[in-house]
């Protein structure tokens, strides 16, 4: 077993507020507890939960650490009671409940899944919230199946990127993808989607009623909310699935839902953070069977759009805010 200092780096949230609130400190390196791993981080991603969490509005759960930071990849170094598949030296990607912003972070075992064939660590750092969200959501939840046509919100995020690619992958037959921007619109295009929808300018209901003849889509992923709701139960189809992971707009507004219930539409959504371990472990499995081949072989790749030092992360929060990017943004470590 490698020797492992006292100490390490972190960014800590020394109090609520702008990304200049992200500070750089000094921590204890933490021990495994039973049942996880000890990374020692090479990347690790930044998430928009990590914004929420950095203004004061997303506490972490109880007993997860106050260090931001959803998902890392790197080096397992030390292994906890219990831990019966990883080895040291193993290279993993981990779903973490915080403290991702470190230069070491523990994560459950059955939350780390390996490190693709012929990816880096900053790709691999780019995989875990994504991948896990999009796959418990979209093909769990929205039970999106080959043939079915979908409707994407965010299309250039992280989210939307993955869910994009992941859509193709398993043979939706129409991508739908909403985005702020014609070059992001465009984006979305090249990664499979089969129309971009510039929401500033289009009216995404009247571009996919005009698209399916009136029929709609199978699935709608959404993290929009707000007056989006009734206008995504517009656009459903008859037994259509509507997802909901976050609300940009709130959670909060009037519905009419007689609409929802003549099409015999499901309304569902879900968190993950909070979720038990074993619950976020069987996600992970389905995506070490179902969707680790396609990255393995170079058919799904996550899309990076920058990389700054751990010591920036202020100003990769910045980035994340300003909403300029497309794909991810991810912390060298």
């Amino acid at each position: 077993m490698p020797t492992l200092p006292a100490t390490m780096i972190a960014i800590e949230i020394t109090a609520p507020g702008g990304p200049e609130v992200l500070k750089q400190t000094i921590r204890p390196v933490p021990t495994p507890a039973a049942g996880e791993v000890l990374i020692e981080v090479v990347a690790a991603g930044i998430n928009r939960p990590d914004i929420m969490q950095r203004q004061g509005a997303y506490p972490p759960p109880p007993g997860a650490s106050d260090i931001p930071g959803l998902e890392v990849a790197g080096t397992v170094v030390a292994i906890g009671l219990g831990v019966h598949h990883t080895k040291i030296g193993d290279q993993v990607c981990a779903l973490v409940t915080g403290g991702g912003y470190a230069t070491y972070c523990p994560a459950p075992e059955l939350q780390c899944l390996p490190v693709p064939k012929g990816f880096s660590m900053v790709e691999a750092a780019a995989l875990p919230e994504n991948f896990f969200t999009v796959w418990h959501n979209v093909f769990e939840r929205g039970a999106l199946k080959a043939g079915e046509s979908v409707l994407i919100h965010g299309g250039s995020s992280g989210i939307g990127t993955t869910a994009i690619q992941l859509a193709k992958a398993f043979g939706a037959q129409a991508i739908f993808a909403t985005a702020g921007s014609r070059d992001k619109c465009h984006a979305c295009e090249k990664l499979g989607a089969t129309s971009g929808i510039d929401y500033k300018h289009e009216d995404f209901v009247k571009v996919i009623k005009d698209a399916t003849s009136g029929r709609g889509v199978d699935v709608i992923l959404d993290m929009v909310g707000g007056d989006y709701i009734q206008r995504n139960i517009s656009a459903l189809a008859v037994e259509g699935r509507l997802v909901y992971i976050a609300f940009l707009r709130g959670p909060q507004t009037e519905i009419n839902l007689m609409p929802l219930m003549l099409k015999r539409g499901w309304l569902t959504g879900s968190t993950l953070r909070a979720r038990p371990v074993e619950q976020k472990g069987a996600i992970a499995a389905a995506l070490r069977r179902q969707v680790w081949p396609l990255l393995d072989q170079g058919k799904v790749k996550p899309q990076i759009y920058r990389v700054f030092p751990l010591t920036e992360a202020s100003e990769a929060h910045r980035l994340m805010e300003s909403s300029a990017h497309i794909g991810k943004i991810v912390l060298a470590v």
